[in-house]
């Protein structure tokens, strides 16, 4: 299938639904929906291509369920709080929902199903962070940036910018997520993301811009830092209003068999715009950037890959720029622009819808 619906997430007020088409390398908008203030996260469910969830970034925080059809047309179905304040990330579980409540400290786990007339099954409950770190205009406490299950473990990793640890969590006989253990980093660093590989684990650090690489064993076991990188080639002495952003290790498949790491960093001085850089991953222990493509946006946040294979890789700037399709050359080693259009508000992040 040549085109593909993306959902685009944002600084304003409505979703926005870009159709990508590979054939004619065009990106057009088809339809948005308002569905209340900074829509800025955006995930769909795992079994259930059609049911779409985003938090509204607010101080009442706002935890929404969309359902998409096939030409990427949405429909708000439920909202419920997200417990906290700013909910600045969702990720979405076949049961459960988690929401990182950036500026309350809180991480909430709501249950959810695929019913079309309630996918919000009971109320949630929220965990309350607590924290510092030695940067006070970002870490007068904690403020969690994520919310991600391990693949494999069974753990619910949360980083947390404000105390510059991620923090593990597990069920407990109540079936309630509690803290078990942290991986920590650099004081000042600002963990924001994170991805897997294997048993390790490998988190960008938003206030250094910097990505970090642990080997990191299930629980009870503790991490082993194994290398820190800076996320560019030549990183500008901090402070500095460069952040680090974005960090994906896109699955391989037969078009792609090398894993890489690809991250994004915001407000790049360069009149080239935003980076993306790509490091080589395999080798045990190793980090090493390979390349760095610029991408004529400002301020880029998410990016997300999609399409057959995980060919393209979408990429926006809240700041400038519009949203841009990016086709995976060389195995995985470069990235070249296909599409583009400029007329999006303020885009955030994506999500490609599936059939």
């Amino acid at each position: 299938m040549p085109k593909f619906p993306i959902l685009v997430a944002s600084y304003s007020n409505d979703i926005v639904t870009l159709e990508f088409d590979s054939e004619k390398a065009t990106l057009a908008p088809t339809s948005k929906i308002t569905v209340g203030h900074h829509p800025s996260w955006i995930e769909g469910h795992p079994t259930d291509k059609s049911l779409v969830f985003t938090g509204l970034e607010q101080s009442d925080g706002r935890l929404v369920a969309l359902k998409y059809d096939a030409e990427g047309k949405g429909t708000v179905i439920s909202e419920v709080p997200s417990i906290g304040k700013d909910p600045c990330h969702v990720h979405v579980d076949k049961d459960q929902l988690f929401a990182a409540n950036y500026s309350s400290g809180t991480v909430s786990v709501t249950p959810i199903a695929t019913s079309e007339s309630a996918p919000f099954t009971s109320e949630g409950y929220s965990v309350q962070l607590s924290g510092t770190g030695p940067d006070q205009s970002r870490q007068e406490a904690s403020h969690p940036h994520q919310a991600i299950l391990h693949p494999k473990y069974g753990e619910l990793l949360v980083p947390d910018l404000g105390a510059d640890v991620v923090r593990r969590y597990k069920k407990n006989e109540e079936g309630r997520w509690t803290f078990q253990g942290h991986v920590g980093f650099e004081l000042g660093g600002g963990p924001r993301h994170v991805a897997f590989y294997g048993d390790d684990l490998f988190t960008i650090l938003e206030l250094s811009s910097k990505v970090v690489r642990h080997h990191l064993p299930p629980l009870p076991s503790s991490p082993k830092h194994l290398v820190t990188k800076h996320t560019m080639s030549n990183p500008v002495p901090t402070p500095n209003e460069m952040l680090a952003a974005e960090i994906l290790i896109p699955p391989t498949n037969a078009t792609f068999p090398t894993h890489y790491l690809y991250l994004s960093n915001r407000n790049d001085p360069s009149p080239e715009g935003d980076i993306i850089s790509i490091f080589s991953i395999e080798e045990p222990g190793s980090l090493e950037l390979i390349k760095e493509v610029r991408t004529g946006l400002k301020h880029v946040r998410g990016i997300v890959f999609g399409g057959q294979d995980d060919q393209y890789l979408v990429v926006g700037g809240a700041r400038g720029g519009g949203v841009k399709v990016y086709e995976r050359v060389d195995g995985g080693k470069d990235l070249k622009v296909v599409a583009e259009y400029a007329d999006v508000e303020a885009p955030t992040g994506f999500w490609w819808l599936k059939a």
